[in-house]
């Protein structure tokens, strides 16, 4: 059982429902007991297309909507195929590194492609 509040320490605390409630500081917060327990592995960190299958490296996607290259004229067509990608980790959410045949080396985000 909980004695005084996590925020002040004020021992002026009462329950109400799933939360308890300092009446000194206004603070809220839930039991020990009650909050959800995080599990190892709980995180969901693999790369998925457009449709939630996952990527790994090596695998071969197929592009879903037509992308213009930045800095350039051209552009990935619907249903460009794209042979052995690699998985990065973009801080722009470009995930998928490739080589596209006619274009060259580039990024992709992967939820603009399904596995093939």
């Amino acid at each position: 059982m909980q004695t005084s509040c996590p925020k002040c320490q004020s021992e002026n605390i009462y329950s109400d429902a799933t939360l308890w409630n300092c009446l000194d500081c206004s603070h809220e917060w839930m039991s020990a007991e009650q909050a959800p327990q995080e599990q190892a592995g709980d995180t969901d960190n693999h790369v998925r297309d457009a449709y939630g299958n996952v990527l790994a490296d090596g695998d071969a996607v197929t592009v879903i909507k037509d992308l213009k290259v930045k800095g350039s004229s051209s552009v990935v067509k619907v249903g460009t195929k794209v042979k052995a990608i690699r998985i990065v980790d973009g801080a722009d959410g470009h995930n998928i590194a490739c080589r596209i045949d006619g274009i060259g080396a580039m990024n992709l985000k992967s939820e603009f492609v399904k596995k093939a």
